[in-house]
């Protein structure tokens, strides 16, 4: 067999991002989180629940899902990646993983309109979340043999921005074609293709089956393209990869700048994902906006977040990851606190004229900066922490900011869904995003932007 240049392996790895980003551009965020808020708080209503504590119940609902999947993911990433470090394979169990994402993509089409079944959505939704983000561990710990230390940092950005730019295709590819608006309609004006029927909201509850579909069609060129690096090794198995694991947390303590941040990546991109998670449900639950109205907003999030992570990995090259990841998450307070002080009627306390656009305008601001930043963010963070990693380890350690970055993913959803419980207020639930970002910048103080690897 001829030899897989490292050209036709750089962008086979870049075609899992293309691949799996529509589980967070279509799923989480703009279609089926909006989609799945508005079913559970039409459901709550119907309940005989007021407007506003059926939209708190309904996102303390997508709270809970969320919470759940992240205890999974968080408890299992450092797990499963020491096993592979043990064996030396990564691709078989990249293989496991993507067939849970299909699976559980695929299902999202079981959740009806009428809220009969929103667990099973649930259920649905995190099999194919879990199975995204075990995959994710895996094909970061690849990162570190496709270049020098140098490269590493335009490779992950590169990797960030073709995968948004994935995001912006399936995206629109949704809208145009089958996500149907209140008139049974797409955004072009046309019936939801394949003769979904509107009125059941097939073109919508479709976004699931797309999802898996658009993963196995691009997932192709990553497995022609990409394979392991090494030879096996003669690991025991689960034994070996528990010992292994044990013994580099243990080794933490010797390591400040790397337990810094690890420590800091948890907080920070756990308030990430906090944005990401609720941001299409706070437009619905808050602003009213239709879920068409989500998608043009996800469109212009991705398009920025392609822009900024290109931009953000040359930025990287230019002057490491720290600097980057700092920037990026002041902005993304800043969002924050926009978000959290207004509303339809409101900014900051000012009133607003009955059905004034400001808040419209002002959160498709706030969404292409979410989209931009947050690229920006988890491009660099992915550089930094290939300055963390132990060559002879590479799955295990991003096993661990697997970890880090979901130990604690559990605690934004279960933040966000106390507060809206505790102040009735979709809005208001949002404000513990914004504490989590600021321990992760605090934690920063202490992680050295060369890395440890050599101490």
């Amino acid at each position: 067999m001829a030899e897989i240049s490292t050209r036709k392996r750089i962008w086979g790895w870049f075609f899992f991002d293309w691949a799996s980003q529509p589980y967070h551009t279509l799923l989480i965020t703009f279609i089926f989180g909006p989609y799945f808020a508005s079913v559970a708080a039409e459901y709550y209503m119907n309940t005989g629940l007021p407007e506003h504590a059926a939209d708190a119940r309904a996102q303390a609902l997508w709270s809970t899902g969320l919470t759940v999947s992240g205890l999974i993911i968080g408890l299992g990433a450092p797990i499963m990646g020491a096993f592979a470090d043990t064996t030396g394979r990564r691709l078989p169990w990249i293989m496991v993983f993507s067939l849970m994402y299909v699976v559980g993509a695929a299902s999202i089409w079981g959740m009806m309109p009428d809220g009969s079944n929103l667990w099973f959505g649930l259920l649905a939704f995190g099999v194919g979340f879990i199975g995204a983000e075990y995959a994710l561990i895996f094909i970061n710990s690849q990162l570190p043999s496709l270049g020098n230390e140098e490269e590493v940092g335009a490779l992950s950005g590169s990797g960030f921005a073709f995968g948004y730019a994935g995001g912006v295709v399936s995206l629109l590819l949704m809208l145009a074609l089958f996500v149907e608006q209140p008139s049974g309609k797409t955004l072009i004006g046309l019936d939801p293709a394949f003769g979904l029927d509107a009125a059941a909201r097939e073109g919508t509850r479709f976004v699931g089956p797309f999802t898996a579909l658009w993963f196995a069609l691009f997932m192709v060129p990553y497995f022609l393209w990409v394979r392991d690096t090494g030879p096996p090794r003669q690991g025991r198995g689960m034994r070996d990869a528990l010992e292994l694991l044990v013994n580099t947390i243990k080794g933490l303590r010797h390591r400040l700048s790397l337990s810094a941040y690890l420590g800091s990546s948890m907080f920070y991109r756990d308030a990430l994902n906090g944005l990401y998670g609720f941001g299409g449900t706070y437009a619905i639950l808050v602003l009213n906006w239709s879920i068409t109205s989500v998608g043009i907003f996800g469109i212009l999030g991705a398009i920025s977040a392609a822009l900024f992570s290109w931009l953000g990995g040359k930025l990287d090259a230019r002057f490491g990851p720290k600097p980057v990841i700092v920037a990026a998450i002041w902005g993304l307070i800043a969002v924050c606190v926009t978000i959290v002080g207004m509303d339809r009627s409101q900014i900051f306390g000012v009133p607003l004229a009955e059905g004034s656009a400001l808040p419209d305008a002002v959160f498709f601001g706030c969404g292409v900066l979410i989209g931009g930043l947050g690229g920006t963010l988890q491009a660099a963070s992915r550089t930094l922490m290939v300055r963390h990693t132990d060559p002879a380890a590479p799955t295990e350690n991003f096993g661990l900011y697997g970890l880090s970055g979901r130990a604690t993913a559990f605690l934004a959803p279960a933040l966000i869904g106390l507060v809206t419980t505790m102040s009735g207020s979709a809005r208001i639930g949002i404000a513990p995003v914004i504490g989590l970002f600021v321990i992760g910048l605090l934690l920063l103080r202490w992680v050295r932007s060369e890395g440890d690897r050599i101490s």
